[in-house]
């Protein structure tokens, strides 16, 4: 008998030359058995180690049960009793017969290849990749070390081929591929490709997350831009020159020259009437003031000039500042101190008859009113806010606002209602050029406000894609995982659960002052007591509990303390 199981961007089993079609594979832990053995060494594995990877949460004599189970129906689904073999200490994949695995034979190919180092041999063994391991079992913990093993293995082959366009679309963050890309061209006299591949790398690195291209990438970017004489420059292939130096003068410590750059490149983009890049402009400006203690100054004062001077460019500057507004909103200051900039703004805005200003501060006045507690106010300023945002044409704006209010919606329990808000603002969100802040904060209230179980484990996956295949703002993804953390962990997978909150705590200690420590005790909270550790978790939970009570956060209080409460009815007195 041979047996070839191919897992390289799908999984097909062959049987003596007959594919054995997907249908067939009715139950899903059967195929997940023959793939775990085919990724095993040896292709054998102790009974033990295949229930701890399947099935980790049961008991062992549940566990045996299934397993059991998914070799009859793997036996049954290949018409072949001897596939696999079933014994009191091991379980193993076609002992004693033909097996082929299409991901072996590539770890070997690469592996000599690397050690040869003969380009065509690089060439052939980059071909045996045909795609991600296993790409339908993305989440399942047992393939994650494989697969990121095979990932690298062959980053390093396609490198060491210099194989540079295959490694650009395996990987269009690698910037020292893109690169090596950009200079072919470069030397081809291809002006065109060379720029439309540097704004691909910025889309990838994002000036507004703070990373941008490094200096040899600009050099290249600029050298295309000077390659043809007769031919100017675009305003906006300037600024986004200037904002990538920008970032690199941010990262060396040299923030008047960041700043600097800021000013011009968002002047410049101003006059281009470039909205997008004058919100990365904005954000570069924004975090320089970050980093010297002076956003909320910053911020009061940048609004007051441009509601006065430059008010249709308010809300493209609004979208380069988001993530910082959002972070004071919710951060140590409180959102008392920004409320009250922004009723100072709000006065400015009317005076100057300003729109986008009025949107702008009645959007942060509702944020504020919600995070206090009074949803009635929240939810009419909300609203206002909402409806101005649509008026001047700022969809992050409306988006915020969509969110909020979906949050007022899930805190009176109108999931229906939240529902709606959500789906609306997901439209929206997802063609902004913000999509890597927007999406992943509504796809936290998707996890929240989900009907059932099986939705809200529709939502994690949802979200996880996301993370998983975009640039997704890291601050911005933490309501996500938190979420995601307190359902998995209520629907019994702790270990999941509790990957996620390691994941989340290392980033809450990069952000400090804002709410996501509280956020992270609550969710342990939650992981100890389906755990079974009660005392432990009422413990975490009065912790939060405090913290959201210091930050003035008056909903996320009463949360933990509803949840304090159902703790104490659920222990016997």
């Amino acid at each position: 008998m041979q047996l070839r199981v191919d897992a390289l961007g799908q999984f097909q089993v062959t049987l003596d030359g007959h594919s054995v079609a997907a249908p067939a594979w009715r139950r899903a832990r059967s195929a997940a058995l023959v793939k775990l053995l085919a990724l095993a060494r040896g292709h054998r594995l102790h009974r033990e180690q295949a229930i701890d990877a399947l099935w980790p949460e049961m008991s062992p004599e549940a566990g045996s049960a299934n397993l059991r189970k998914a070799v009859h129906f793997a036996r049954r689904t290949l018409s072949a009793r001897d596939v696999i073999m079933l014994d009191a200490s091991s379980v193993a994949l076609a002992p004693g017969h033909d097996l082929v695995v299409d991901a072996e034979l590539f770890e070997a190919e690469a592996k000599a290849a690397l050690q040869g180092g003969d380009q065509a041999a690089l060439a052939r063994a980059a071909d045996l990749y045909r795609g991600d391991l296993l790409p339908d079992d993305r989440y399942a913990e047992w393939a994650d070390g494989p697969r990121e093993r095979l990932r690298q293995l062959y980053a390093r082959v396609l490198r060491a081929g210099r194989l540079f366009d295959r490694l650009v679309e395996f990987d269009p963050a690698d910037e020292e591929a893109q690169r090596a890309v950009m200079q072919a061209a470069l030397d081809a006299g291809n002006r065109g490709e060379v720029i439309r591949r540097f704004q691909s790398v910025r889309e990838r690195l994002r000036v507004d997350l703070g990373v941008g291209p490094a200096a040899a990438t600009i050099a290249i970017y600029e050298g295309a831009l000077e390659q043809d004489s007769a031919v100017t420059p675009s305003i906006a292939d300037r600024v986004r020159a200037s904002l990538a130096w920008g970032i690199i003068h941010l990262h060396s410590g040299d923030l008047p020259k960041a700043a600097e750059i800021a000013r011009q490149a968002r002047l410049l983009a101003l006059t281009g009437g470039l909205g997008r890049e004058i919100g990365e402009a904005s954000a570069l400006f924004g975090m320089v003031a970050h980093m010297q203690g002076k956003w909320p100054e910053v911020f009061q004062s940048e609004f007051t000039a441009w509601i006065r001077e430059a008010p249709a460019a308010v809300s493209n500057v609004f979208d380069g500042h988001l993530c910082l507004a959002e972070f004071c909103l919710c951060g140590a200051a409180g959102h008392e101190g920004i409320a009250k900039a922004a009723r100072d703004l709000l006065t400015v805005a009317e005076q100057a008859s300003s729109v986008p200003g009025r949107a702008l501060a009645t959007l942060i006045l509702g944020e504020a009113a919600l995070f206090s507690g009074q949803l009635d106010t929240a939810e009419q300023l909300l609203s206002d806010a909402g409806r101005l945002h649509e008026e001047a044409g700022a969809v992050a704006g409306r988006v915020l606002a969509l969110q909020r209010l979906a949050e007022v919606a899930l805190a009176r329990g109108q999931k229906y209602r939240a529902g709606r808000l959500m789906q609306k603002g997901m439209r929206l969100a997802e063609s902004s050029w913000l999509a890597p802040h927007l999406v992943i904060r509504l796809q936290t209230l998707m996890v929240a406000g989900a009907a059932s179980k099986a939705r809200a484990a529709e939502a994690i996956t949802q979200g996880d894609r996301w993370l998983a295949g975009q640039n997704v703002c890291q601050p911005c993804s933490m309501g996500f995982r938190i979420v995601s953390a307190i359902a998995l962990a209520e629907d019994g997978d702790h270990d999941r659960a509790g990957r996620r909150l390691d994941e989340a705590e290392r980033l809450a200690g990069m952000w400090n002052g804002g709410p996501w420590l509280a956020a992270v005790w609550e969710a342990r909270g939650v992981l100890r007591r389906a755990q079974g550790h009660e005392a432990q978790g009422a413990a975490l939970m009065r912790e939060a509990a405090e913290r959201y009570r210091e930050l003035g956060r008056i909903g996320d209080e009463r949360r933990c303390l509803g949840r304090l409460a159902e703790h104490s009815a659920a222990v016997p007195a």
